[in-house]
């Protein structure tokens, strides 16, 4: 089950030197561990997700506990969790929470590495020195810096008001660990994407979630397997947004758009009444109508013939299998 070295490896030149940094920098990789998950085959996600996911999560707890980006443990229902050193030990999936997009995961051993403490996330500017670790060591961390704070639109109905950005991108980031200059984890590894900072040239980034939307909702995800909070409503779609024009670009099959009729392609023109200047305006613009189940009132436009469609809104949690017992 151990992931061969080069598979997550970081050139030379780009990993993180002990010296560069005010922390015991061996200490802080350490926590972070390779996560295998395996997920049925007729789960919701198997056909988008896969069934075998592979990356990165972190301990933060003496007691098992790991921190990762949930895609990877979605609906997982066998967990193999693997340090530097090559021990192997189970995990189980705790819960995920879609708003943010963490997951935790319980390891039902003991991985024999010392935990890092969650950083105050909102401390750290962009410039600032940080260390984007996967699993396996220096091989597989990367010294980087925050090049960004800013907002995160994701076609699969989800938004982060103050995502961290940081370079270089690192080749195996869902799930890694951006460990601050205090030596704790700051961000949990997300996306990799393109980002044009304003001179035309396209940059590789990793996309990151701030630890600290974790602290509100950790006991909860913890005991409950989600947050103690009403469920945003969830419409089932992919959209993208291009010179103010808001597109479906997918619509998922049985989910509350496809029941009302929507289709790939369709143009988005506002929602309940009002226009949209961009994706965020389309997801806020549904969220703020209500919780999940509300009806959410759209004006489409489908090859130039323009219509009102009312979608009743769902709670995506309730289309996925819940994390098996331990």
């Amino acid at each position: 089950m151990a992931r061969s070295i080069d598979e997550g490896a970081v050139p030379l030149t780009l990993r993180p030197q002990p010296g560069d940094y005010a922390f015991d920098l061996d200490r802080a990789l350490s926590a972070v561990l390779t996560l295998r998950a395996r997920v049925p085959e007729d789960a919701f996600t198997a056909k988008t997700l896969g069934t075998e996911r592979i990356g990165n999560a972190v301990l933060i707890g003496e007691d098992g506990l790991l921190l990762t980006i949930g895609y990877l443990v979605t609906e997982a229902d066998e967990i193999w969790l693997t340090t530097a050193e090559g021990r192997v030990v189970p995990g189980h999936v705790l819960g995920y929470d879609q708003v943010t997009g963490f997951g935790l995961v319980q390891a039902l051993g003991r991985p024999g590495v010392p935990a890092l403490a969650l950083g105050d996330s909102g401390r750290v500017q962009v410039g600032d020195r940080v260390v984007f670790a996967g699993a396996g060591g220096r091989p597989g961390a990367l010294a980087a810096r925050i090049v960004a704070r800013q907002e995160f639109v994701g076609y699969w109905e989800y938004l982060l008001d103050d995502a961290l950005y940081t370079a270089p991108a690192h080749p195996l980031w869902g799930g890694g660990a951006v460990i601050g200059p205090k030596g704790d984890v700051v961000g949990i590894g997300s996306i990799q994407l393109g980002h044009d900072p304003g001179d035309g040239r396209v940059r590789v980034l990793n996309m990151s979630v701030p630890t600290d939307l974790l602290k509100p909702i950790l006991e909860d995800l913890r005991t409950l397997g989600r947050p103690n909070r009403p469920s945003r409503p969830w419409l089932g779609v992919s959209a993208s947004a291009d010179d103010g024009r808001v597109v479906l670009i997918g619509v998922t099959a049985q989910g509350p758009a496809a029941r009302a009729g929507l289709r790939k392609g369709d143009q988005i023109l506002a929602v309940a009444q009002k226009p949209l200047a961009d994706l965020a305006d389309f997801f806020r613009g549904i969220w703020s109508l209500g919780d999940a189940g509300v009806d959410v009132p759209l004006l489409v436009d489908r090859e130039g013939d323009r219509f009102e469609v009312s979608v009743t809104s769902g709670d995506r949690q309730r289309f996925l299998r819940s994390a098996p017992l331990h």
